[in-house]
């Protein structure tokens, strides 16, 4: 039997002498344990081809390292395990390397007054970074909530307060009638607009457990208006009144959010955006933040 030696195209030497900041591979699909459970996620690995005249980098020893998010729980540690294997196996290489996981948060969400619960899934990405010997890791979470416009808010007051002149100028108040009116949409003829809206949440963490489900149990606190799943009529009355007693511009919404991670554990920086998708305007109202970034 004739034997053959395999060709290793990529060992040998590029035709131009330039180094690339990043070569690697995206959208790999890869189970990994968080929170306790088992997630489909996709993985995104890399490292800088420092080397220039190296005309590419060892793609399957970056596929090969992966498996070790499969036998444990994600952790900075892990993370780190990983990033720096992805160096070890590209040495003289590479002096930089990354890894992007995406996957999907789901909690189960009990309704405000019934028995009721559903299921919330909130997009998930972790970006983790080893260069120059400095290891980072960034979480980035998206929380759906609603918002109700102030100014709107007031506006339908000034308009229940003018039907309610006209109405009863001319009339003895008796409390069954003013009671009667207040129920009516004869009485309250105006209402303020509200919108779903997003955080975007983005936070360099330094801690070694991912306490996700914390963090956005935090941030849905502060808001006070987070979006909900199965719902019976005495949860939408609740939602109405935690949305009246929660009028906020894009930019209250963005100064609740900062307030709220400054104050979370294992949170070193952060940068977070808010997009409130007007159903007044034709565009979107957003607010914008950071601290330690």
């Amino acid at each position: 039997m004739t034997h053959f030696t395999l060709p290793d195209i990529a060992a040998q030497s590029s035709e131009q002498s330039l180094p690339l900041d990043w070569v690697g591979m995206c959208g790999i699909a890869l189970p990994v344990q968080f929170e306790g459970r088992h997630l489909n996620a996709y993985a995104d690995a890399g490292v800088s081809l420092d080397e220039g005249s190296a005309r590419g980098i060892h793609m399957s020893r970056l596929y090969l390292a992966l498996e070790r998010l499969e036998q444990q729980a994600l952790s900075r540690p892990l993370l780190h395990q990983v990033l720096e294997c992805f160096l070890a196996s590209h040495e003289g290489l590479a002096r930089r390397a990354y890894l992007r996981l995406r996957f999907a948060h789901m909690l189960k969400r009990a309704a405000l007054v019934s028995p009721l619960a559903g299921w919330k899934q909130y997009p998930v990405s972790l970006d983790a970074r080893l260069e120059h010997e400095m290891f980072h890791v960034e979480l980035s979470v998206d929380i759906p909530y609603s918002s109700t416009c102030p100014c709107s808010a007031a506006l339908a007051r000034q308009l229940i307060q003018a039907q309610f002149e006209r109405d009863f100028t001319a009339t003895t108040l008796e409390r069954h009638r003013v009671h009667q009116w207040l129920g009516s949409s004869t009485g309250i003829v105006a209402t303020p607009h509200s919108q779903r809206s997003l955080a975007k949440l983005q936070v360099r963490l330094d801690a070694d457990e991912f306490r996700l489900t914390e963090l956005i149990d935090q941030a849905e606190a502060a808001l006070g208006t987070a979006v909900q799943t199965a719902v019976k009529r005495a949860d939408e009355q609740a939602f109405a009144l935690a949305n009246g007693q929660n009028l906020m511009f894009c930019e209250d919404a963005a100064r609740r959010l900062h307030l709220a991670l400054r104050q979370a554990d294992g949170v070193s920086g952060f940068r977070l955006r808010v997009e409130h998708a007007e159903s007044l305007h034709a565009h979107d109202a957003v607010a914008t933040s950071q601290w330690r970034w």
